[in-house]
């Protein structure tokens, strides 16, 4: 059996870089489809569903951080940024609107080509790893297959980031995770030691689950250790 090709939409207004991303993706044996402005690649993202977005954050209209969320609002398909070289500081935005990683113009070929490969493992490691069809911890019940999240009756709205990291803990249940291993599992080794981007998703996490930080019910913290979830 031929082995499947990974679809790639790659989103750019530059014609020249993207070509040069379609020819280096197809020389990696990638399938790509390309669009030129964020609401042609919400039109061609709808009728192709790739297996991943290539997305340049400076489009005309509606930009990246845009078009990031409104994927996020229906699939959690793996997003990479492009981004130039003067908004590195919008890392943290960036993986907020539901990034799974980024990529600085301008790059060689071989580190596009990392990059994505990276992702889509971590993509395919994520939904491998999710072995049991559910988890509960108290009136918390993830359903893996799903990828959604309830407390009590209510349906909780997660980001891709913080779906992962819930996820994770999930599966891990009863273990301390310890921040570095979460960061690798949702972010990659690049982020090994960058505490400030799960701190902040922890909180939001918590926020949103209802969850007292000096009080949990879910998500545990052990101070200098990391964080976990308890089995019922």
């Amino acid at each position: 059996m031929v082995a499947k090709k990974t679809s790639i939409l790659a989103v750019d207004d530059e014609p020249r870089l993207l070509r040069m991303m379609e020819l280096i993706l197809k020389a990696n044996d990638c399938q790509v489809i390309t669009a030129k402005t964020g609401e042609e690649a919400l039109a061609v993202f709808d009728i192709t569903t790739p297996d991943l977005v290539l997305l340049d954050l400076k489009l005309p209209s509606m930009d990246g951080y845009s078009v990031c969320r409104r994927i996020r609002e229906f699939s959690h398909v793996p997003i990479v940024v492009v981004t130039a070289i003067g908004d590195n500081g919008n890392k943290v935005k960036l993986l907020e609107a539901g990034a799974d990683d980024y990529i600085t113009k301008p790059f060689p070929a071989e580190e596009l080509v990392a990059r994505v490969r990276a992702v889509s493992r971590r993509a395919q490691h994520s939904t491998a790893n999710h072995q049991m069809s559910g988890f509960q911890s108290k009136d918390m019940t993830i359903d893996f297959a799903k990828h959604q999240v309830m407390v009590g009756d209510h349906e909780i709205k997660l980001t891709t980031v913080e779906y992962r990291i819930i996820a994770y803990l999930a599966i891990n249940a009863g273990k301390i995770c310890t921040s570095n291993d979460i960061i690798e599992a949702v972010w990659g080794d690049d982020y090994i030691g960058d505490g400030h981007i799960l701190r902040v998703n922890i909180t939001r996490l918590r926020n949103k689950l209802g969850d007292n930080g000096k009080n949990p019910k879910y998500i545990q913290s052990r101070i200098g250790l990391g964080y976990m979830i308890t089995k019922d």
